[in-house]
């Protein structure tokens, strides 16, 4: 399998809940609002035997009038009508602004028309019931009675090779994934194992739905993971956003 990290950049979050660019050559931490956390934002492309496949969408920008993710693909190569399957962990806009493409007058359609997504049903509810800051509704609510999307609901497999399951941890209805093909894993944790540091030390988060349970799946992953000689993939790490 090949992994293709989609890097949009970096960025500061504080409790407003807005991602605010950081330059890492010029930009100084201490200048943002105290509390302020530096995080990547990264997509990932994953290609299979079977599949192109994305692992979440990223912050949905555009540049120049196309979606930097995109941008991102072509320069890696692979075209977006290329992409077979879209694989969301969760809604959160850091992660699913991508869904979607907003055209010059307003109206919003799924940016990767040749694919399924898979999207947790209940996720999607608690998502459109919630709404802003977290969630940006507009960018996602296309998915809603959509023949590109498949509505999963608990834990399962895709294709006999790609695993779900529904943790709960860093939001109610959050789910991670293990592609398993050729001997290799690969391993998607998302905002459950957003960086390498958290996998490495006990960690836990106040800004996770249950922070004691993602720190106690960190553990578990982080072992099986080693024993087993997984590929990891961080979605909001700047220095390794692959681990194995």
């Amino acid at each position: 399998m090949k992994i293709i990290p989609l890097s949009e950049g970096t960025f500061t979050i504080d409790k407003t809940k807005i991602f605010v660019p950081f330059d890492t050559g010029k930009d100084d931490l201490q200048k943002r609002p105290i509390g302020s956390l530096l995080v990547e934002v990264q997509p990932f492309c994953v290609i299979t035997n079977q599949d192109i496949l994305l692992l979440d969408t990223g912050l949905g920008f555009n540049i120049n009038g196309e979606p930097q993710i995109y941008q991102n693909l072509i320069a890696k190569g692979i075209q977006p009508t290329q992409i077979t399957k879209v694989l969301m962990s969760h809604l959160h806009k850091d992660h699913a602004g991508g869904i979607s493409f907003r055209n010059n007058i307003g109206h919003y359609s799924l940016a990767f028309p040749n694919a399924t997504y898979y999207v947790q049903q209940k996720e999607f509810e608690f998502a459109m019931d919630t709404g802003y800051p977290s969630y940006i509704t507009d960018e996602f609510a296309t998915l809603y009675n959509n023949p590109n999307v498949e509505w999963l609901n608990e834990n399962g497999t895709i294709d006999n090779y790609i695993q779900y399951t529904i943790t709960g941890a860093h939001s109610p209805y959050h789910q991670v994934f293990s592609i398993k093909e050729n001997k290799e894993t690969i391993f998607f944790g998302a905002d459950d194992a957003p960086q390498l540091k958290q996998m490495k030390n006990k960690f836990m988060a106040k800004y996770d739905f249950d922070g004691k349970k993602a720190m106690e799946l960190r553990q578990q992953w982080w072992q099986q993971g080693n024993n087993e000689n997984w590929h990891f993939l961080f979605y909001h790490d700047i220095k390794t956003p692959v681990y194995q």
